[in-house]
């Protein structure tokens, strides 16, 4: 039954997430308000006020008739009440549905009113797929610049500017109209002179790219650093960051993106493009009534949109939402999630940024189909991934803590330059390092053909054998032994440096790096596997399938398994990965390789630790996140988690009707907590509602500006009959709208895996515990928190929201 009483307040834009946060420091506290229990601290003082006359209707008005400005909104670093929001959804609902049949303009309401939902879905995904052309173009470009330019247009990038050229194929890569830079200044290209003046050009370009992308990131918008997905993860699970989803914040990370992905760091912009298809979403919510008033709403369409165009892959962004990103996402936000990605991928498309007129990243064409026998070193693949994934989590969780509690992470700047210049003297010898790390990958996914002139398929060549576009498993030749030594380099280099990278105050993503160190490892072991068949067709192992002059073992297959493994280690995804993967390379028929390697790699990780990558991120930080994925096994009570402890001061509470103006105000400024219970009276402990601090200092603040006669002696009422008073006495505060008389109650004796439960699946942010009817305490989120940390012997104080 629906309770006018229970009205709750409009949600402003001016206190949204759009609004700009300037932080700090990056260790700060960033706790506004305590979500813990009120302890009593100086309640013993107040006395009764209970009178003996009626006082007249006048002073009787019920505050409140219309909702507040600030009412019913949350402060920063805190969480939201899903079920309360969803409550005011369902009530907005009714209401738009009922006035639907009194009217014609009524029913037009609510008919654009349900359309609102995928209107927006329609602008995130134009929005946000115009945003990655824009990125994957820009970085395409700048990531060229630092080797050459283009004559014929400084705009252009090395691939687009031989476009026109009359070279041959084996030659596209030197046409006229490309010049590197010690042409340009030099006037020709070789020798060594010319070499060094390369080498410092490149290393140049990629520090004034990584300085400029630092000093952008702290000086507009310090949210813009990092992947934004433990983040992401966090704020969908009801927290609130103001400013993360802003409009700074998406201009910032757009612009920093392109130029830390040119400086040629070890980082990638899958992860980052996640945070941007957020922001779209978050800024695009307001332009529509129902989703700029409700924070469960908005969170509802962020999800939705959040990897639409994150990997050019839009079913497996989808699913990579369900699995990763979200923490509540209905049916109904599944379809909408698959409609803006369906819109963002038709708009990704018609921009064309890869220039293949596909929306792939890697598109490949394996001519072979695999072998069962070939499972075993794809299964070696998995192990490798797994193993790569755990000690990656480790050493850079191991690093980030080092960065937060010594000077280091006073010196941003500094640590960019130190991590850009080192990666970029590494890189320049070896040009599989030098190569941006998405060409390097495309690369190692490519099938030799007779055409290709990469050292990877310098092979010895016997055409007598050549059957049609497939080639036999031939020799290597000194070109393919070269280019192995130069992948086994860029292999250490790439595992080394990247766990120094990932964290930087630089938008960094990691998913194109994990795939880049599994790529290589995989096409280290195809190629080894190859020659093994070639030298060794007689082998039981090889006899049954690989006669020679056949085509048997596809070593770009073995890079593609190895890619999925290694970002599988280090994300611990499987569904969505597997599809993401095919999607990116349109390798259809190579899913149970990949599938084989997903799971691999996901066992052998999770045995060396539980958490992924975005999961340990979420525990450096202390964000209040409730995982879904684990089991609460222990057995302990709700009586054994509440504040205040039995043996401990009594709850802090307001009473329904005999308690001032004054008396409130002084429960306020005497604590942090962000609410509190209201009883029948102290004496009888019996529950009747729950108020949240922000509503009660709002709803005070505007009663004594707006209604008369309210002062500090004036008697605050929780409920619709207030008892009599005397004739003189000041108006009585009539406050029962901001009163929530449903709040969530459990009883003591209630195992805590039930109330963890109940966190998890109605995304509260605290829970009344009674016995006998009777208040006994509260349990709040961060309760529940600090109370798993400590049964897994970590420390519970790690939950600071810092």
């Amino acid at each position: 039954m629906e309770q006018r009483g229970c009205r709750r307040g409009s949600f402003q834009s001016g206190t949204s997430d759009e609004d700009l946060l300037e932080i700090a420091g990056a260790g700060g506290d960033l706790c506004a308000a305590d979500d813990d229990p009120p302890l009593d601290r100086e309640m013993a003082g107040f006395s009764s006020h209970n009178g003996g006359g009626m006082n007249g209707t006048s002073t009787m008005m019920d505050f409140l008739e219309e909702p507040l400005p600030g009412v019913g909104t949350y402060e920063d670093f805190n969480t939201i009440d899903w079920v309360r929001e969803k409550s005011r959804d369902r009530d907005r609902h009714r209401e738009i549905t009922n006035r639907s049949k009194e009217s014609t303009w009524a029913l037009l309401h609510s008919v654009s009113d349900a359309f609102s939902g995928w209107l927006l879905m329609l602008l995130i995904g134009l929005l946000a797929g115009s945003l990655a052309g824009l990125i994957d173009i820009s970085a395409h470009w700048m990531t060229d610049l630092k080797e050459g330019v283009c004559l014929a247009g400084f705009w252009f990038n090395h691939e687009h500017c031989c476009w026109k050229s009359n070279t041959t194929f084996t030659d596209r890569d030197k046409c006229p109209e490309w010049k590197s830079w010690s042409q340009l200044i030099l006037g020709h290209g070789e020798g060594a002179f010319a070499y060094i003046l390369n080498y410092f050009m490149y290393v140049t370009w990629a520090l004034m790219f990584s300085l400029l992308a630092v000093l952008l990131v702290k000086g507009f918008a310090p949210y813009a650093c990092g992947s934004g997905i433990p983040e992401i993860k966090t704020i969908l699970s009801g927290f609130i960051i103001r400013g993360y989803l802003g409009k700074w914040t998406l201009v910032i990370k757009t612009i920093t993106l392109v130029l830390a992905v040119s400086s040629g760091l070890s980082l990638g912009k899958e992860g980052p493009l996640v945070h941007v298809a957020c922001c779209c979403g978050n800024i695009l919510c307001h332009l529509f009534t129902k989703y700029r008033k409700n924070e469960a709403k908005r969170r509802e369409a962020t999800a939705a949109a959040g990897v639409s165009v994150a990997f050019g892959a839009p079913i497996g962004g989808v699913l990579f939402s369900l699995e990763e990103v979200s923490y509540y996402f209905p049916l109904k936000t599944l379809w909408r999630s698959f409609f803006a990605a369906l819109v963002a991928a038709f708009t990704l498309r018609s921009i064309n940024p890869f220039g293949n007129s596909r929306l792939v990243l890697f598109y490949v064409e394996f001519h072979m189909p695999w072998h069962l026998l070939e499972l075993v070193p794809f299964i070696l693949l998995g192990i490798f991934g797994g193993l790569w994934g755990a000690f990656f989590i480790r050493s850079n969780i191991a690093w980030c803590r080092r960065r937060k509690t010594t000077r280091l992470g006073k010196y941003p700047v500094l640590e960019v330059l130190v991590v850009t210049a080192i990666t970029a003297l590494l890189a320049f010898p070896n040009e599989y390092t030098r190569m941006s790390t998405s060409e390097l990958i495309s690369e190692l996914f490519n099938d030799c053909g007779i055409l290709d002139s990469s050292k990877l398929c310098e092979y010895v060549n016997d055409f007598n054998s050549t059957k049609g576009d497939d080639l036999p498993d031939r020799a290597a030749g000194p070109g393919v032994y070269t280019a192995m030594w130069q992948l086994a380099l860029a292999l250490v280099m790439k595992v080394f440096i990247t766990i120094f990278t990932f964290g930087m105050k630089v938008p960094s993503g990691l998913f194109i790096p994990s795939m880049a160190v599994g790529a290589i490892a995989g096409r280290l072991l195809g190629v080894a596997v190859e020659q093994l068949a070639f030298y060794h067709h007689d082998w039981a192992i090889f006899s049954g399938w690989c006669s020679p002059g056949a085509d048997c073992i596809t070593p770009g297959l073995y890079a593609m398994v190895g890619a999925a493994a290694c970002l599988g280690g280090v994300t611990r995804m499987t569904v969505s990965l597997v599809v993401i993967m095919f999607e990116l390379t349109g390798g259809l028929e190579y899913i149970v390789p990949l599938m084989a390697a997903a799971m691999t790699s996901k066992w052998v990780a999770d045995a060396l630790g539980r958490e992924g990558i975005y999961d340990a991120h979420i525990r450096l930080n202390g964000y209040p996140f409730l995982e879904a994925k684990e089991e609460f096994s222990h057995k302990t009570r709700a009586m054994d988690v509440m504040r205040p402890r039995r043996s401990a001061a009594p709850l802090t509470v307001l009473t329904q009707d005999t308690m001032t103006v004054e008396d409130v105000e002084a429960v306020v400024s005497s604590t942090t907590y962000s609410g509190y219970p209201v009883v029948v009276s102290r004496a009888s402990q019996r529950l009747v509602g729950f108020v949240l601090r922000r509503d009660l200092i709002i709803s005070i603040e505007n009663a004594r500006k707006k209604q008369d006669g309210i002062v500090s002696t004036s008697v605050i009422c929780f409920t619709d009959y207030c008892p009599p008073l005397p004739p003189s006495s000041p108006s009585v505060l009539k406050l029962r709208s901001i009163l929530d008389l449903s709040p969530f109650t459990v009883t003591d004796e209630t195992p805590m895996e039930i109330v963890v439960d109940i966190f998890r699946k109605l995304g509260l942010r605290q829970c009344l515990v009674t016995h006998n009817g009777k208040l006994l305490g509260i349990i709040t989120k961060k309760d529940v928190l600090k109370h798993i940390a400590q049964m897994a012997n970590q420390d519970p104080d790690s939950i600071l929201f810092n």
